[in-house]
């Protein structure tokens, strides 16, 4: 039997599996009968869809179960908003929801409190943050956000401590599914079964299943391979882990590159970061694709393996031309690593929402400085060709000149020899390039200590 186990609402439950890509928001609603988690956008967008999700570690996390598929809960705990709260003794968030009045049509109110309580759990008080992955159609913003930090120095529900528990007792070992548990199990698997898709957060994958209606076929799931997840930091060399989430990629981040972190939180939503791999982000090989490029400026080596066989190269050569990577059947991505290095990264993302938005245009730049003289410089774009690229003309121009103004405006205009961008519903080839140039002023004018506004919108 084909199965997966896992805790709903605190109780085991072992699954049949007869599709493997069949989404948590479809089996809650269709099997169960758990019609609070609602579908809205149906593509991670809206959050209306949101469950909490423990895993081994411990840690919950609010998910999007519209693009999250069932084999990826194996061995955690699942709470929906019928589990979290009753009419006699309701959830902290759900008290607060109804004393502020931030319920208005409801259809949204469920993801809302899924949100909120995941929040409430780990005690995380960014609102704004934890929020921006939940759309209300009534625009009832004000009145949640109040709720929210009404409810956030409530005593924590003891069933979040008993999931935790109940966990280390869930019999979740391997089923027939190919759910490989190490990079050399996958590595075999994936040699025999070249041709497989690789699921590793589904943020991508999830939406060719419900827009594209693409069956896959066969699947390899890769949430339960602890030695391809982590980031491990020396002295010399930062290593991510492909399945590292964008989440967890934020946090170890931060203190090493704060503006890298930055461009992480405005990748898309909390549930979205939660679920999103780094890996995935790179082997997808989108041209606005927003960890690529400030990877690229990092000097980041892409690491590839296929079977025993191992192979290094610059992450900027991954990417050939639009829609081809330099990825042989049967290799995946294993890690990325980038030099320790003095913090000179500078990452902007210019796009029409500041929160949760694709880019138009996403540039980074990690230019060295000694002695007033540009003495090495990497600047990589998203948005501006097929691929994410390197402007090498423009690090050619600034690379021996002194650190000045009138460098900065002489090297602007070598981005038209770097870029050919297209005209697109998120902005025109003119207004691209204009913006590239202006985000290399910008760069130069911030580490002349003048403050720049932190609003990046295009038109």
């Amino acid at each position: 039997m084909t199965e997966v186990a896992f805790l709903l609402n605190g109780a085991p439950v072992r699954v049949p599996v007869t599709d493997p890509t069949q989404t948590v928001l479809d089996w809650l609603r269709e099997a169960r009968g758990l019609t609070g988690t609602k579908e809205g956008c149906n593509e991670g967008d809206c959050g209306a869809c949101t469950v909490m999700v423990t895993g081994p570690d411990g840690t919950p996390q609010a998910l999007n179960a519209c693009i999250l598929f069932l084999p990826q809960i194996h061995g955690r705990a699942l709470r929906t908003v019928e589990g979290v709260g009753t009419d006699a003794a309701p959830h902290p968030v759900q008290r607060a929801m109804v004393e502020h009045h931030g319920s208005q049509c409801g259809f949204c109110t469920p993801g809302f409190v899924m949100s909120m309580v995941t929040a409430h759990a780990t005690g995380a008080r960014d609102h704004d943050d934890q929020l921006a992955g939940n759309l209300c159609r009534c625009t009832g913003y004000a009145p949640i956000l109040r709720a929210a930090e009404a409810a956030a120095d409530a005593p924590v529900p003891d069933w979040v401590a008993q999931d935790r528990a109940a966990l280390a007792t869930l019999e979740a070992q391997a089923t027939d599914l190919h759910m490989p548990e190490s990079a050399d199990a996958l590595a075999a698997l994936l040699d025999a079964h070249p041709d497989a898709t690789l699921i590793a957060g589904a943020t991508d994958v999830g939406l060719w299943v419900t827009k594209g209606m693409a069956s896959l076929d066969p699947v390899i799931f890769l949430s339960r391979i602890a030695d391809l997840r982590g980031v491990s930091v020396t002295d010399t060399e930062i290593r991510i882990g492909a399945t590292t989430t964008l989440a967890a990629l934020r946090r170890a981040i931060a203190p090493l590159h704060p503006s890298f972190a930055e461009l992480i939180r405005r990748y898309g939503s909390e549930q979205v970061r939660n679920a999103a791999t780094v890996g995935g982000n790179i082997a997808n090989g989108s041209p606005i694709g927003d960890s690529p490029p400030a990877l690229i400026a990092l000097g980041a080596t892409l690491h590839l393996r296929r079977g025993d066989a191992r192979r290094a190269l610059p992450l900027e050569a991954f990417f050939l031309e639009y829609g081809k990577q330099d990825l042989a059947p049967g290799e995946f991505v294993e890690a990325v690593s980038v030099p320790r290095q003095r913090d000179r990264l500078r990452c902007y993302k210019i796009s029409k929402r500041f929160d949760q938005d694709i880019s138009a245009v996403c540039g980074c730049f990690n230019i060295t400085v000694t002695d007033g003289m540009v003495t090495a410089a990497r600047i990589a774009f998203g948005g501006m060709a097929g691929t994410p690229k390197r402007a090498a003309s423009v690090e050619s121009a600034l690379t021996g000149q002194p650190w000045s103004e009138a460098s900065i405006d002489a090297a602007a205009q070598a981005f038209a020899q770097d870029f050919t961008p297209l005209d697109d519903m998120r902005a025109s080839a003119r207004y691209r390039l204009e913006s590239a140039r202006n985000l290399l002023r910008r760069y130069w004018f911030e580490d002349q200590g003048t403050r720049v506004s932190v609003l990046e919108v295009a038109p």
